[in-house]
């Protein structure tokens, strides 16, 4: 596909543009009604296809939990192994359109792995993730910034406060929740693995609060986010702050989204998704 359409999506789905001004836009960019459409089918995520481990799998158990956060009940969906074993604990945030059918696929993702595994629902204080995209990104643009991360943390709080829980945390973020996924570890001291695709860079001068090991996953065709690598790099060795740095070439923003095809790159979210593994392991047992 055309990197200029791949880009103009980008671009409405982050600033964002309006959905007239953006399918005029992919209009003249495709040529064709036609052509627009076959783009949009490939751009737009396809939640029948995101269920790669079975909402049902039997050795995973899944519920509804809530815990108090900033002024409001916040919720999200938990997911582990059978048995009682003590376990660590990862908050999975996602993108900028709420708690989707791809994201809870994340989220047992991680179960599968081993973890309790919670995919917090941001738009939960606000009646929940609705099933219109568009209506996700403009309720995710209204929530508080300051209160979001304090519904966040308290997330982080909820899981270690459980039984099953072995005391260490960690965060995985996309998007949205890859900017979030950094600033928890800004914001949380006790957090023991931080990972972020493709997500915002905290201040520079915030970078010396973080605790937790590092890990960041970047499109190497995502400009827009890219931008702001040389700085968090630079606070993060200024610091001696330990972290893993990844740039995968020739691939887009969300290239581990497989419920979008344009953007989707099989080989490296598997690449990203065995490294971040690999790091749950080692700091969260």
């Amino acid at each position: 596909m055309d990197q200029r359409i791949i880009n103009l999506f980008d671009e409405y789905t982050h600033r964002p543009l309006s959905r007239k001004e953006f399918l005029d836009r992919l209009l003249v960019l495709a040529g064709s009604a036609a052509l627009a459409t076959t783009a949009l089918s490939v751009l737009e995520p396809g939640y029948a296809q995101a269920a790669t481990i079975s909402p049902l799998a039997e050795d995973l158990v899944e519920e509804t939990v809530t815990w108090p956060g900033d002024g409001a009940t916040v919720s999200g969906y938990l997911v582990h192994p059978k048995g009682k074993k003590k376990r660590g604990a990862v908050v999975v945030i996602h993108e900028n359109r709420g708690l989707t059918p791809h994201i809870k696929d994340v989220t047992r993702r991680v179960a599968q792995a081993g973890y309790l595994a919670l995919g917090v629902d941001a738009l939960s204080v606000v009646g929940g993730t609705p099933t219109d995209e568009d209506k996700g990104r403009e309720l995710i643009g209204q929530l508080d910034p300051p209160k979001n991360l304090h519904n966040f943390l308290a997330a982080l709080t909820y899981l270690r406060a459980r039984p099953d829980c072995n005391g260490r945390t960690g965060c995985v973020g996309f998007c949205w929740g890859g900017g979030l996924a950094n600033q928890l570890a800004v914001h949380d001291p006790k957090l023991n693995a931080a990972v972020a695709y493709y997500g915002q860079q905290p201040k520079a001068e915030d970078v010396p609060q973080i605790k937790a090991n590092v890990m960041l996953h970047y499109g190497g065709l995502d400009q827009r986010i890219n931008a702001g690598i040389p700085a968090y790099e630079a606070a993060l060795k200024a610091a001696h702050i330990p972290y893993e740095l990844y740039i995968y070439e020739g691939v887009n923003h969300a290239f581990n989204n497989d419920t979008s095809p344009a953007r989707y790159n099989a080989e490296a979210a598997k690449l990203a998704w065995e490294r971040t593994l690999r790091l749950f392991k080692e700091k969260l047992g």
